[in-house]
């Protein structure tokens, strides 16, 4: 619990702050997810793919982890879905909360200060690929359209443009003039704590329950998430910090910018905001086991 007490409290004081504003303030909140999806978010990518050390291996190797992951999450949520006839709603939102952990604002500086500087370098390759699937791949998911019109949606999109521009500044070693990097740097780190108020103002408008659909979402993030990284992991012989990572953000709640990816492109915006809350709270019971589990692993291997 220690580890993760300075992790959580900064990350808890921003939604207190954003439920409070949601219950004094006329705010709109899809004004807020349009900026987080359409500037913030891009910036952050491009930012982080900007500054990274990591080695090309390592990174390969998380990037290919995350999509796998990703992969048979959406495999397992979809066989559900048919065997006990979701509907599509339902659907879509189980899908959403299953294969979007959350681990930017609360992966990131957990695994900051738990596995310190070389385990951040790998925290935001994940990071980065699970904001590809988050921007770049599950809004064409979520929104049912045909492939055609969903390679539409992914490029128009500015999650793949940011990308492709952080890899060729770090490629070609390129220095922002005028301390552009410094801006870029700026709007990244806005993102956290905005996605976090748009949180907070959901959760001001939704009621804490443990339905069927709570209790089988937080199973699948919480439980099922990690179970299926360390399979994935393994099957792409990664070792130490590499598979460590791997487990451990891919352990985290239901990301927060799920809820602006449902507000934004179709889902079950209450439901979707009910299992934020619940997976946040329960993975201050889940987290602690997870983090000895993987530390062990790391060890033996």
């Amino acid at each position: 619990m220690s580890v993760l007490l300075p992790a959580i409290i900064p990350v808890a004081f921003i939604i207190i702050i954003g439920f409070i504003a949601g219950r004094t303030l006329n705010l709109e909140s899809q004004t807020l997810s349009q900026l987080t999806v359409y500037i913030l978010a891009p910036a952050l990518v491009a930012d982080s793919l900007y500054r990274t050390n990591i080695s090309i291996k390592s990174a390969t190797g998380l990037l290919i982890g995350v999509f796998l992951i990703a992969l048979v999450l959406y495999l397992l949520v979809w066989g559900f879905s048919r065997c006990f006839n979701l509907s599509t709603l339902t659907s879509k939102s189980l899908i959403a909360t299953t294969l979007h952990p959350n681990n930017g604002n609360m992966g990131l500086p957990l695994i900051n200060f738990a596995l310190g500087a070389a385990g951040l370098e790998r925290a935001i390759i994940y990071m980065i690929g699970s904001s590809i699937i988050l921007f770049g791949i599950a809004p064409a998911l979520l929104s049912g359209n045909s492939f055609k019109d969903s390679l539409k949606l992914i490029f128009k999109l500015p999650l793949i443009w940011a990308m492709l521009a952080g890899l060729l500044l770090r490629f070609y070693n390129i220095e922002l003039p005028f301390k552009l990097g410094d801006s870029l740097q700026m709007l990244g780190q806005a993102a956290i704590p905005v996605a976090l108020i748009i949180l907070g103002m959901e959760l001001a408008n939704t009621s804490l329950s443990l339905a069927k659909y709570e209790l089988i979402s937080t199973f699948l993030r919480l439980l099922i998430g990690p179970l299926v990284a360390l399979t994935i992991g393994q099957f792409l012989h990664l070792q130490g910090l590499d598979l460590q990572v791997l487990i451990i953000q891919s352990a985290m709640p239901t990301a927060v910018n799920t809820l602006v990816l449902v507000a934004e492109f179709g889902g079950d915006t209450p439901r979707v905001a009910r299992t934020i809350l619940v997976t946040t709270l329960l993975s201050f019971l889940t987290l602690p086991m997870i983090l000895w589990a993987s530390a062990q692993l790391t060890i033996n291997h």
